[in-house]
């Protein structure tokens, strides 16, 4: 079954098209990466899932039929901006925030102070959250979307403001909730934690769907549009050449993305004629490429949110 089912689905606001024809299904258990540049629509997108917005035309069906009432008790959602009651305690704000999902405080508040004591916050319980650093809160919020142990889970750019260390416990729980069957979908500009945690994206630019699959069918679909050169000489002759569509220079050789349709044979025969070729591989590319080319080759247009 899926989580998500997206058909067909638009959105505007006033004259601005936020979101356009966009067609995804999200499996029931995976782990989904939201990605796109700001403004692309992801943000909206995430909203008509949990219709908080509702789209214009279209149907999205959140595990298995229309958002209703009953099933918010079923979700958890950690929106990008953040919206803790700061003059509460942590243990009130977990509390009432289960309390709305419909846990009781009998069962919530010992699993809360489970949960505090993981992230390091086990002696903030009578705290006030204004007391907490921006990153302390942000893992109390968190906690606030994952306590009633939801089956869907969407989270809104959830490294954010978190350190290295606190960014791969969020990673582990979340691998953890994957592993227990939960569904979890988030939007994020960290590649390298899309390339750790997902079983397929979604990039979304200018409100339209630009790129969707399995990470493996993606950046598999993308290895032949990537060489790696390593040469002595001078590499001027890359800058504008007709076979290249970018360089990123790295310590001692240069990672290539061909124009579309050039043959990376035809670059090594150019290339060897101005240089001398140490290493010519054809490589899988990382998010990052395939996030910046995508970016790149769909600029333009009027969307966002």
């Amino acid at each position: 079954m899926d989580a998500i089912s997206i058909q067909d689905v638009s959105k505007t606001f006033g004259e601005k098209v936020a979101v356009t024809g966009l067609s995804l299904k999200i499996p029931a258990g995976s782990l989904h990466g939201l990605i796109g540049p700001n403004g692309a629509g992801k943000t909206t997108t995430i909203r008509m899932i949990l219709n908080i917005y509702a789209p214009d035309t279209g149907r999205i069906d959140v595990l298995g039929s229309p958002m209703s009432e009953r099933q918010k008790s079923r979700i958890g959602y950690l929106p990008e901006e953040r919206g803790l009651y700061t003059r509460m305690k942590v243990g009130d704000v977990l509390i009432f925030s289960a309390g709305i999902k419909g846990m009781r405080a009998s069962r919530s508040a010992p699993k809360a102070k489970e949960w505090l004591s993981r992230l390091g916050l086990g002696d903030c319980w009578e705290k006030k959250l204004q007391e907490l650093s921006k990153g302390m809160q942000q893992k109390v919020q968190f906690i606030a979307t994952i306590l009633h142990d939801p089956e869907l889970v969407v989270l809104d750019e959830p490294f954010s403001g978190l350190d290295p260390i606190n960014t791969n416990v969020l990673r582990d729980i979340i691998m953890e909730m994957k592993g227990a069957g939960r569904t979890v979908i988030f939007s994020t500009h960290m590649m390298d934690q899309v390339e750790k945690l997902c079983d397929s994206v979604c990039m979304i630019n200018n409100g339209k769907k630009v790129l969707d699959g399995s990470l493996q069918d993606v950046k598999r679909s993308y290895t032949k549009n990537m060489v790696t050169l390593s040469f002595d000489g001078d590499g001027a002759f890359l800058t504008g050449h007709p076979l290249v569509s970018r360089t990123i220079a790295r310590k001692g050789q240069m990672d290539i993305a061909l124009a579309e349709g050039a043959d990376p044979q035809e670059l090594l025969k150019d290339a060897a004629a101005k240089v001398r070729i140490n290493k010519f591989e054809i490589s899988e590319p990382s998010m990052h490429d395939i996030f910046v080319e995508r970016v790149e080759s769909t600029a333009g247009g009027n969307a966002g949110a």
